[in-house]
């Protein structure tokens, strides 16, 4: 995929709008905060995850996709490399993400169409 590829997805889902977070892009949805893109670490966009366990796992299967840092130690994300993420694994992660945030009316609306 390509940043604009990503950002297009990103984009897609309602409520979502371009934002600026530390100096890079980032996402909101309905003003609360989305996921960001890390250009300075390997052009990799954030991924919120479930658990722990699954970030290990998909670091475990595929580490030139997967990493973190150690300022992502303790919490539930993944860094995933944009140019070799897989794009419907990314969709299906981005948009459980976003269910957790988006206000209730927004996902109901989503989900009726």
């Amino acid at each position: 995929m390509t940043r604009d590829e990503v950002r297009a997805l990103l984009l897609s889902l309602p409520g979502v709008e371009d934002g600026v977070s530390y100096g890079e892009p980032s996402f909101k949805v309905a003003g609360k905060f989305f996921t960001w893109l890390r250009p300075k670490l390997d052009d990799s966009i954030v991924v919120h995850l479930d658990n722990l366990d699954e970030r290990e796992l998909l670091i475990e299967m595929d580490p030139a996709t997967f990493h973190f840092t150690d300022h992502y130690r303790d919490y539930p994300i993944v860094l995933a490399r944009i140019a070799a993420v897989d794009p419907v694994w990314l969709r299906a992660a981005l948009e459980r993400r976003w269910r957790k945030v988006a206000p209730k009316r927004l996902v109901k609306v989503y989900d009726a169409a």
